[in-house]
């Protein structure tokens, strides 16, 4: 199975753990195909620094996280959309990676994203969602 996840799932996995790290200890053990763009590695970049601040062992484990997504990941050219499919016009590169790289699910917990699950047949589901729905089936 093919999935993308939102900077808020990756993120929330890396540093409070919970259902989101569950998540990245899957897709780590190698029980889906991550998909992502590079502008969606950028996002997770990004966000992951400032919420990492100057925390070293955070910084170190956001860089180790960041390197294995850029090795083990399918990342994917994804052109924008040419329609604005979410309220959040930010959001369409979740949906564009998802296309572009094949994949059945967007795994969020953003409430603009969330709305639009189904479009083009890709399932956009919370986190604990996928693990019910999709790891745990």
């Amino acid at each position: 199975m093919k999935v993308v996840l939102d900077t808020n799932v990756l993120v929330s996995g890396l540093i409070f753990g919970g259902t989101p790290g569950r998540i990245l200890t899957a897709w780590s053990d190698g029980r889906f195909t991550l998909v992502a763009s590079p502008e969606i590695l950028d996002e997770y970049r990004r966000v992951g620094q400032v919420l990492a601040g100057d925390r070293e062992p955070l910084v170190r484990a956001l860089d180790a996280l960041l390197a294995m997504v850029a090795v083990h990941a399918t990342v994917v050219s994804a052109p924008a959309l040419v329609s604005r499919v979410c309220e959040d016009p930010d959001d369409g590169k979740f949906l564009a990676a998802a296309l572009a790289g094949g994949a059945t699910v967007v795994v969020t917990g953003d409430k603009h994203l969330l709305r639009v699950s189904g479009w083009r047949s890709i399932k956009v589901l919370k986190p604990r969602q996928f693990v019910d729905q999709e790891m745990d089936a």
